[in-house]
């Protein structure tokens, strides 16, 4: 068997997919190949964390996060992270009208049927806790558990304008080091905390070399996605959606400078959920990297409840 740029591997093809150790690629419905990274082995009682990252992020954000539930001493579990169409390593979609959440819930479909990994808890990042509360209304027996980072039923168009001001147009870097400054310029009221070091750790996470050029992880035409959303008119709320998540377990963690998740959402999410779990993440914004010790332990915790 041989991967897509000709070296060998070893794996199975199972169901379309093709297992090549920690990477998985599944078939779309229309063909497309969606990459999936795995960690840890399937356990028998605890049902797997799946990850769901933001709209133009990768399974790269959740590298500390899986791996550290995937290894835990006395409660380890797999964990898979999904690269949505157009991102990572899944192909880019030559019809950029595709980028769309319909698609991409069918493509998360796609996935869980394909690995046989349901119920499970998952993680959702922005745009993926969208498509997780998406995901109750249409499969609810697919979920054990949700945690919704720093996002709710309600998102601000204070920061779509600023997403809309950057996602495709980023500036191409010559350098891991001027990629950190980019993005430091562009984020910087929303990570106050961060430090030399942490910017360049960003920028690994955001841009990969490509033709011996830094580019960003994710097709440029994913900028569509926000070109017919009207800036200044609110969003319709996915109350319906959230309240689907009545039976299970759930998390929403939200950063101290979120400009996506209003404090008042959380307060009324909590208004509706007693049991919301709810965690701060004090000089993060949009979206918290979910790779600080304490806040892996309390995601560890929740996870131990769903199961």
């Amino acid at each position: 068997m041989h991967d897509r740029n000709g070296t060998q591997v070893f794996g199975t093809q199972v169901f379309g997919t093709q297992v090549f150790g920690t990477q998985v690629f599944v078939s779309a419905p229309d063909g497309l190949q969606l990459h999936v990274r795995c960690y840890g082995a399937r356990g028998r009682r605890r049902p797997p964390v799946v990850c769901l990252p933001g709209l133009a992020r990768t399974t790269e954000d959740f590298d500390t996060l899986a791996t550290a539930l995937a290894n835990a001493a006395d409660r380890p579990r797999q964990v898979l992270a999904m690269d949505y169409r157009g991102r990572g390593e899944s192909g880019h979609d030559p019809n950029p009208d595709n980028y769309n959440l319909g698609t991409e819930i069918a493509d998360l479909l796609a996935v869980l049927t394909a690995l046989e990994v349901e119920p499970a808890v998952f993680i959702g990042t922005s745009r993926g806790g969208i498509l997780a509360m998406i995901l109750a209304t249409v499969r609810p027996a697919a979920i054990a558990g949700v945690v919704l980072n720093d996002i709710g039923p309600v998102i601000e168009t204070k920061g779509l304008v600023r997403i809309k001001s950057y996602l495709g147009r980023l500036p191409q870097p010559k350098s891991l080091e001027e990629g950190a400054e980019i993005l430091r310029h562009l984020f910087s009221a929303q990570f106050s905390m961060l430090e030399a070091d942490g910017w360049i750790q960003f920028a690994k996470r955001t841009f990969k070399e490509q033709n011996g050029a830094l580019v960003p992880r994710y097709d440029p035409k994913l900028a569509h996605v926000l070109e017919g959303v009207d800036m200044a008119r609110a969003l319709p709320p996915l109350w319906k959606e959230f309240d689907a998540l009545a039976s299970v377990p759930v998390m929403v963690i939200r950063g101290a400078n979120s400009d996506i998740l209003s404090e008042l959402t959380v307060a009324e999410m909590r208004a509706r959920r007693a049991d919301l779990d709810v965690l701060a993440v004090p000089e993060q914004g949009h979206a918290p990297f979910l790779t600080e010790p304490d806040v892996i332990a309390r995601i560890d915790e929740f996870t131990t409840r769903c199961g």
